[in-house]
């Protein structure tokens, strides 16, 4: 049984627990989008939020997590769709608010995507 300390940085493990700490944030944005009052009225919004809870749902929360190296292959299946959702939201956000809290959601999403992608690719 090997340690965190003992891991090293780009083993599948290690990899699972940096892409859960990314998670923390896409949720975090996907619940200020899915219960602002802009998302009632924006069919796009919503799709955004769809998409960025089925990215969670699909790998799963970490205390579950058996194999790393399928987490990551799961990962890396969905991570199209996460890329698309950021994408859309990045070109709507301004049209929905511009508001300080969408704006920095916007910043949040693409800095947890762009490092989720980076752990993916790190393999």
């Amino acid at each position: 049984m090997s340690m965190a300390s003992d891991s090293h940085p780009l083993d599948p493990l290690h990899r699972v627990r940096a892409i859960d700490t990314e998670i923390t944030h896409v949720w975090m944005v996907r619940t200020f989008l899915k219960h602002a009052d802009e998302s009632e009225d924006d069919e796009d919004l919503r799709s955004v939020v769809r998409d960025l809870y089925d990215f969670i749902l699909a790998v799963g929360p970490l205390n579950e997590v058996e194999d790393p190296t399928a987490y990551l292959k799961m990962a890396k299946k969905k991570m199209s769709r996460l890329r698309r959702a950021t994408e859309l939201y990045e070109e709507i956000q301004p049209e929905v608010s511009g508001h300080t809290n969408f704006v920095m959601a916007a910043r949040s999403l693409r800095t947890a995507v762009d490092r989720i992608e980076a752990m993916i690719k790190a393999g």
